[in-house]
């Protein structure tokens, strides 16, 4: 059976792509034998070749970490048409950094970027300047309160209970801190509006990825915070915005 042929029947729909992936990561065949076991045992490709694709960008990424979905790019994008130069950016929940790299790479922002967990930390630093540890706004220099003017923040929505539906990939292998945002999937967002006042500029705005079905409760709690919330949608994301104005 060729490597395509293992590839498809593991499951993997761009097998041809994926295999021409594992070889240019593996530098000789008993490496490309080890890679491919992974990832025929159903390890996300990125974990596998050591990093992921995110608006362009090459980002390093390793197991234990968040795997960005192309669908987050409409939130990049939200958040870059928001950033202007200079800017004070703050990357909460960042995983291995992409939102706020996508930011920084189209305009030159003063990027900050937060995680609590140590493995993304770990990798956003190869990913992108000045990462902190700690629960979201927590580690954050004092000195950055009321100074924020675009907070993005992919926090996990997932409601609990759908975890057990999601994709093997993400379910088995990714972090469930990543993906569990409690019985409605909004707890982490809550948690992140209620704080976000006080570190956000007038007129700055705060950005998260919400699912359709959240979306309007989201609107509210953004809301219920003193923000004015607004909703942009394409084919498959949803991401709710709300500006501060004092």
């Amino acid at each position: 059976m060729t490597l395509v042929e293992r590839l498809r029947a593991a499951g993997c729909v761009f097998a041809e792509d994926e295999a021409r992936l594992l070889r240019e990561a593996a530098p000789d065949q008993e490496s490309l034998a080890s890679l491919v076991a992974r990832r025929v045992a159903g390890e996300p490709l990125e974990y596998v070749v050591g990093w992921a694709v995110f608006h362009g960008l090459r980002l390093a990424i390793e197991p234990g970490v968040f795997v960005p979905r192309h669908r987050t790019e409409l939130l990049a994008d939200q958040a870059t048409a928001l950033a202007r130069p200079g800017a004070v950016v703050v990357d909460l929940c960042c995983g291995c950094g992409a939102v706020g790299a996508a930011v920084a790479a189209a305009v030159p922002v003063e990027l900050h970027a937060v995680d609590m967990s140590p493995a993304a930390v770990r990798v956003a630093r190869r990913n992108v300047p000045r990462v902190y540890e700690g629960d979201l706004f927590d580690p954050l220099p004092a000195s950055l309160r009321g100074r924020v003017e675009v907070l993005v923040a992919n926090v996990p929505y997932v409601p609990t209970e759908a975890i057990a539906m999601m994709p093997p990939e993400a379910r088995e292998h990714e972090p469930p801190a990543a993906l569990d945002g409690g019985a409605d999937g909004l707890d982490v967002l809550r948690r992140v509006a209620e704080e976000a006042p006080a570190w956000l500029a007038a007129g700055g705005a705060l950005l998260v990825e919400t699912g359709e079905d959240q979306a309007a409760t989201a609107a509210a709690v953004l809301a219920g915070a003193g923000l004015s919330p607004w909703t942009v949608r394409d084919e498959e994301t949803v991401v709710v915005a709300g500006t501060l104005s004092r």
